[in-house]
């Protein structure tokens, strides 16, 4: 096996767009769920809308990039209210069923020939990001060193991302240590409490949801910026990998999201270097490469369902925290 390889692929988890990208929508998805104790099954929605509302206003209006960022901002916070203000009076299961579907309406009018001059359909949108590249303040070459080694595209997006993913985590970390922060866990502790100190608990949902969907949106544009915004990348699954994320870092926390996202993709790279490797020399039996390959999400199945089960506040989050776990 070419150890070196499976080295250098785990090792560029650590520091990529889309590790920026996910961990940018988990501590979306911990504003709604941790802090809020919002079921949202569709954070695959609000990437999309933030992704291609960047990209959109980017190829169709000409938008230079800052425009084309609060734009993808302005959409995630429509969307937000869109799915919101009818919804966010449903709980538990029900809101759950309606935040995946609204996900799935987003994807499928994002594939509909309908749109297609506007979003590309299946294929996709190419090309957007030529304004963004135009400000990149680095000149041509290679940044970085042994396995972090990137172009200077690849540099100046990662770059932003971080930048992002930074005034992310202190915006909300000084909200929920904020008297509205202290509300909005109220409400996940017991709304009908809050409601009887006189608080707008169906207020404060909201503009919980509005937060966490900008933070999910703007992971959506650092998702699509290395390359393409293509709908088959928001599909269901993108949802479970990001609570996947969330709960492994910790859902009632602020940084653990960070580290949750961290955590998820290094495991992915590893186990989709090593384990199509142990299938070449014969140490899987009949499985092949590929589906060697597919086997992680397996093992990542499993993972998911260890930690609810033995651990379900995170690997940094408090127990007292959760309510589902009492």
């Amino acid at each position: 096996m070419d150890w070196n390889s499976i080295y250098i692929n785990t090792a560029q988890a650590l520091f990529n767009p889309v590790t920026i990208a996910f961990a940018l929508a988990a501590l979306g998805l911990a504003v709604h769920f941790g802090f809020v104790g919002l079921l949202n099954f569709g954070i695959a929605g609000f990437m999309a809308v933030g992704g291609y509302g960047y990209a959109i206003s980017a190829l169709s209006f000409g938008f230079p990039w800052w425009a084309s960022m609060l734009t993808a901002i302005a959409a995630s916070i429509i969307f937000a209210l869109i799915l919101g203000l009818p919804t966010l009076q449903l709980r538990g299961d029900y809101l759950a069923i309606v935040t995946i579907a609204a996900a799935e309406i987003i994807r499928l009018l994002l594939v509909s020939q309908a749109f297609n001059s506007v979003t590309g359909s299946a294929d996709g949108l190419t090309g957007f990001a030529d304004d963004f590249r135009s400000i990149n303040p680095f000149p041509d070459g290679t940044y970085g060193f042994g396995p972090w080694s990137y172009t200077a595209n690849q540099f100046w997006i990662l770059i932003v991302g971080l930048i992002i993913l930074i005034i992310s985590l202190l915006v909300v970390w000084r909200l929920v240590n904020s008297p509205w922060g202290r509300v909005i866990k109220g409400i996940r502790e017991d709304e009908d409490a809050v409601r009887a100190l006189g608080k707008n608990v169906f207020g404060y949902k909201l503009q919980a949801l509005m937060v966490g969907g900008v933070i999910a949106g703007l992971g959506g544009v650092i998702y699509v910026l290395p390359s393409s915004a293509n709908p088959m990348t928001f599909i269901t699954s993108l949802t479970f990998f990001v609570w996947t994320a969330l709960l492994l870092g910790g859902a009632a926390t602020v940084f653990g999201p960070l580290l949750g996202a961290l955590i998820f993709w290094v495991l992915q790279a590893f186990l989709g270097a090593l384990l199509p490797a142990l299938a070449d020399v014969g140490l899987l039996g009949a499985f092949s490469s590929a589906q060697a390959g597919a086997l992680r999400f397996v093992i990542i199945g499993i993972l998911l369902i260890l930690i609810v089960v033995f651990r379900p506040q995170g690997i940094v989050g408090d127990k007292r925290e959760l309510t589902f776990v009492r």
